[in-house]
């Protein structure tokens, strides 16, 4: 066994480079790289990838020839000491061949404080176009808007046309819910939730937890606990799939 191991000792490194570049590799053709980092980073991870894969091949190639040459003297193959490093590394990659990555859910949106940051997109907006129809508008662009015009009744009778996952508030009502994007500035770690609540017609148990929702409607105001706030009154809502990109920035 021991001889064995310092057999593959010479291509542990090779291995784990290789490895990354398959893992990112596969990550961008299968398109989970949009749950991973924001879209502006994808183009130079897939080139590190490749990167990483060409690598890998000439460390490779560069190992198995002088494997070669110790094999053709007769000599012990020991050509390197062992790396913790190239061993974390290559298990870390298997690890991440064998685990699909997947969205957040409406659990995470909560953990991530969605209930108590309702209409609050932490940033000023990059840009507010009044002549914008507000029907055009996305979930993140309406947070945004109200975030920098926070009075609730210049936005009373506007028309409203987005997607987003539905959350249950557990102090809302049961003809109301939130729907919610998570919004990514650079990767999933440092993605948070923004959400608007949406008043219907019936019970929300007919829009369970994460299903995507297309909402068509009006804003309203409405005052909860002293607080007057925009609030999304259905007219039609329809379920859609999971988008590729199921952030927004």
């Amino acid at each position: 066994m021991h001889t064995y191991w310092q057999r593959f000792l010479p291509w542990l490194e090779s291995c784990a480079i290789t490895a990354w570049g398959i893992v990112l590799t596969k990550l961008w053709l299968s398109g989970q790289l949009y749950l991973l980092i924001h879209p502006n980073y994808i183009p130079l991870t897939v080139i590190a990838g490749l990167v990483l894969l060409f690598v890998g091949g000439a460390e490779t190639w560069r190992v198995a020839k002088r494997v070669r040459g110790y094999t053709n003297n007769q000599q012990h193959v020991t050509l390197i000491r062992p790396s913790w490093g190239s061993s974390l590394l290559l298990i870390v990659a298997i690890v991440a061949l064998c685990i699909n990555p997947r969205p957040f859910t409406s659990e995470k949106a909560i953990h991530r404080g969605v209930i108590e940051n309702i209409a609050d997109a932490r940033t000023i907006p990059k840009s507010f176009r009044a002549s914008n129809r507000p029907e055009e508008r996305s979930l993140v662009e309406w947070v945004r808007t109200i975030s920098a015009y926070p009075e609730p009744d210049a936005y009373k009778g506007q028309k409203v046309k987005f997607s987003g996952f539905v959350v249950h508030a557990p102090d809302q009502p049961d003809n109301m819910f939130l729907i919610t994007r998570f919004v990514i500035t650079c990767c999933a770690a440092d993605v948070y939730p923004v959400s608007l609540p949406v008043k219907i017609t019936g019970s929300r148990a007919n829009y369970p937890p994460d299903r995507w929702l297309q909402i068509e409607g009006q804003a309203d105001v409405e005052t909860t606990d002293g607080n007057r706030q925009v609030v999304i009154v259905a007219n039609n809502i329809t379920a859609i799939a999971e988008p590729k990109n199921p952030y927004d920035y």
